[in-house]
């Protein structure tokens, strides 16, 4: 009886770590469907990424900072040709 015991316990044992392998293989698979599938979709929606957003940002404002001078210079030179 020991020994069919034993033996019925060792069954379930074996059982239970092959599922709980089949479980972590699951996992795996749908990790990686669920990342692909979020690339997939991030690169559909065509986003800017973030070195090209600073990069522009930078360039938006030197122009706004040149246009100020600019506009500085003009008020100069017409409040001279004007007064």
């Amino acid at each position: 009886m020991t020994q069919t015991t034993n033996r019925f316990f060792d069954e379930i044992g074996r059982m239970m770590n092959d599922a709980a392998g089949a479980a972590q293989g699951v996992k795996r698979e749908f990790d990686t469907v669920m990342r692909n599938q979020a690339e997939k979709f991030l690169r559909d929606m065509d986003l800017v990424k973030r070195e090209e957003f600073e990069a522009v940002k930078d360039m938006a404002r030197l122009a706004r900072e040149e246009n100020e001078a600019l506009k500085a210079r003009i008020a100069a030179l017409e409040a001279k040709l004007g007064g």
